[in-house]
């Protein structure tokens, strides 16, 4: 209640701020640098929580207040507030010339100096410098206004070399400013973090803070790939219950996309409960209304079971699917799909008949050309693991899909599969012709969706 009632005063101090000086250049001239950069976060906060209608005031006040950086003077900086905006000017998007050439100008302590000097290196883009410069100092011991800022960009620095330090940095500043655009982007950075870590238990903790404050966030696509992407990665660790208790507080458009993300990814990997889990979750919706009509949903909840005994009843599915509702990707996907329940349904192709006295062969050098080539008979790249998240090519999708479109009795399952796969050994010719049907299947089926990798749009 006391934040919200501060909130609306500051709302009501910028607003009667911009009444009281239409000139831009006049507040400039008239306002302190602090002043300008409070009202800066005042705006900042209102976007993270959702007010995307204050992105343009954003703008504005980040100009106006680089001008009056600009123009400071020593003087001006005898008052430590104002030096402390400077850093958090810098550290809330500001521009780095403008930020050098304040402090080149200013007259301040050691330790303000090197904060200066590490957020200097990390507006131009060197972490390494910044590191050194900001390591001796403690954000906890700073003014909270300055501390949950260096607090944010430590963290950030450390992310990938000290990721345990780094998310008790990024603690630090949600303690020293909670509610702001600073929480929400050390909640963001978290639930990434966790990931990496394999901490489940801290990646669905950040997940259920983050949509409880910060679900209309312009950044909360940002968490969304950081939030699939830990779902698929930690998924033998959070319960489908706890993922449903998250996205239970998520509106149910989201939550549908959420799910349907998943299952894609979920069907890509060979997750098949996962996938089915995601799959169901994205067609039963909430409010009563479903979205069983969703071909995304139906797709991707054929996935996991087309090469299972129900196989008609997945490829009278799939035949449902309105294609002119999906990407490209998934039309791809389609189609790999049901090639393969075809093939999985065809008559298995009769073993050769026996030749007790078969005529020396010399060895064809086809397969060790197919090992060598960067390319398989679809003229893809070989398939060290699953494309995640990333655009799909619409050539190498089609491909990918046409791939096993046309089988001919002599085709092998070398020319199919990638380089790295095991050699079909020499017990295969007594394999029952069912089951060798079925491991090709399989393989082809692995094949073509690890090359499908781009999210659904």
């Amino acid at each position: 209640m006391k934040r919200a009632a501060l909130t609306s005063r500051l709302t009501g101090l910028l607003l009667l701020l911009a009444a009281a000086y239409p000139s831009a250049g006049l507040a400039q001239d008239t306002l302190q640098p602090y002043q300008l950069v409070r009202s800066l976060q005042l705006v900042q906060d209102r976007i993270a929580a959702g007010d995307h209608a204050a992105m343009p005031m954003q703008a504005k006040l980040l100009e106006m207040t680089d001008a009056r950086l600009r123009a400071a003077d020593a003087d001006d900086f005898k008052d430590p507030r104002n030096f402390r905006a400077l850093l958090v000017y810098g550290m809330s998007g500001g521009n780095p010339v403008t930020v050098e050439a304040a402090v080149s100008r200013a007259a301040s302590d050691p330790r303000n100096l090197a904060i200066a000097k590490g957020v200097i290196d990390y507006l131009n883009g060197r972490p390494g410098e910044a590191i050194e410069a900001l390591r001796p100092i403690d954000p906890m011991a700073l003014p909270g206004d300055l501390g949950a800022f260096l607090a944010l960009v430590k963290g950030s620095l450390l992310a990938t070399d000290q990721p345990a330090l780094a998310l008790t940095l990024l603690d630090d500043a949600r303690l020293l400013s909670p509610g702001t655009l600073v929480e929400e982007a050390a909640l963001r950075r978290s639930v990434g973090i966790a990931v990496t870590q394999g901490d489940a238990a801290r990646f669905a903790l950040a997940s259920t803070q983050y949509v409880e404050r910060y679900l209309y966030s312009p950044y909360a696509s940002q968490f969304a790939d950081s939030f699939v992407s830990g779902v698929i990665a930690l998924h033998m660790s959070i319960s489908q219950d706890k993922l449903a208790d998250i996205t239970s507080m998520m509106d149910p458009e989201r939550e549908k996309v959420i799910y349907l993300r998943i299952a894609r990814r979920a069907a890509i990997d060979g997750m098949t409960d996962l996938s089915a889990f995601a799959s169901t979750r994205a067609e039963q919706g909430r409010d009563g209304n479903t979205n069983q009509g969703d071909p995304r949903a139906l797709l991707y909840s054929s996935l996991s079971t087309v090469t299972s005994d129900t196989i008609e009843d997945v490829r009278a599915k799939l035949g449902k699917i309105d294609r002119s509702k999906l990407s490209d990707g998934d039309r791809a996907l389609l189609d790999a799909a049901q090639t393969i329940a075809g093939e999985v349904v065809a008559p298995p192709a009769s073993p050769p008949a026996a030749d007790p006295a078969p005529a020396p062969v010399a060895p064809s050098p086809e397969p060790e050309i197919a090992a060598a080539s960067p390319t398989d008979a679809a003229g893809l790249p070989p398939v060290e693991g699953a494309v995640s998240e990333q655009p799909a090519v619409a050539p190498s999708l089609e491909a990918a899909a046409a791939a096993p479109s046309a089988p001919t009795p002599a085709t092998d399952a070398a020319t199919v599969l990638p380089a790295s796969a095991p050699a079909t050994s020499a017990s295969a010719d007594t394999t029952d012709p069912t089951d060798a049907a079925m491991t090709k299947t399989r393989r082809q089926l692995d094949l073509i969706d690890q090359m499908l990798g781009a999210a659904p749009k």
